[in-house]
Parts: C-alpha cells; sequence; structure tokens
C-alpha cells in the first residue's frame, strides 16, 4: 500500500516536469522567430538585443564593417528542429537559412545550429555555427 503514493508522487513530478518544458520551448519560440525576421529585414539592431549581452556590440560592429545593411540579403529561413536541455536553461535550434552577401550574386544555403541560454527569465542566442554569421557568435 505504501507504494501507491510514492507512485503517484512520480507521476505528478513527471507531470510537472513535461508542463515546464513546455513553457520553456513556449517562451523560446518568439526569440527564435523573432532573430529570423529580424536579420531577414536587416534589422541589426534589434537582431542584437536577443543575442547575450557580451556578443551585441561585436555583433552590431560586424554588421557595420561588412555593410550588411546593404550587402546581405536573408531571403529565408525555416525552422527545423528545436531541442531543449534537461535542465531547460539551454535550447538547440536547427534552421535552414538561405543568404546572398554581395559582391557574390549566389545564394547561399545552411543548416545553421544556434545556441539559446534562459537567462533572467529571457531566451538569448549565445552561439551560432553555419549561415551568415558564422564565425561571429563562437
Amino acid at each position: 500500500m505504501n507504494r501507491l503514493p510514492a507512485l503517484l508522487l512520480v507521476l505528478v513530478l513527471g507531470a510537472c516536469a513535461t508542463a515546464s518544458k513546455k513553457s520553456s520551448l513556449e517562451a523560446l519560440k518568439p526569440t527564435v522567430e523573432s532573430f529570423h525576421q529580424l536579420i531577414r529585414w536587416k534589422d541589426y539592431r534589434s537582431a542584437a538585443s536577443l543575442l547575450v549581452q557580451e556578443r551585441r556590440e561585436d555583433f552590431q560592429r560586424a554588421r557595420v564593417r561588412l555593410n550588411d545593411d546593404a550587402d546581405l540579403s536573408v531571403t529565408d529561413y525555416e525552422i527545423e528542429d528545436v531541442k531543449l536541455s534537461d535542465d531547460g536553461q539551454r535550447a538547440t535550434v536547427h534552421s535552414r537559412i538561405q543568404w546572398m552577401r554581395l559582391p557574390s550574386a549566389s545564394a547561399r544555403t545552411a543548416l545553421v545550429t544556434s545556441e539559446f541560454v534562459l537567462r533572467n527569465g529571457a531566451w538569448l542566442l549565445e552561439r551560432q555555427v553555419d549561415g551568415p554569421f558564422d564565425g561571429e557568435l563562437p
């Protein structure tokens, strides 16, 4: 008979953990969508606000140095996969991004891996591999 309360406790805790992950993913989605939309519309200042504080200034300087307002065009993106860490504090997002950076006239497409971290209740981009900002968000 003592197993029944223990079983109920495990079921309740499991349900809470699942609900917590779901709410974390729901909170992450607008950040991921916003970042992609902002870079697509060349609003790099606003996109920088979705980065961790220590990467913002370098990101904005790189946009000016590379003349991205004129030379970079993100033409399409599609979020393909999102994985949340067990503790719910980190997320890995895989997106397919298509862009072109002048003087090249060729469109490039890459599967971009973005790592987001939860800080003070907000999801922020910490790292990105491949894509138009490869090497800038190490």
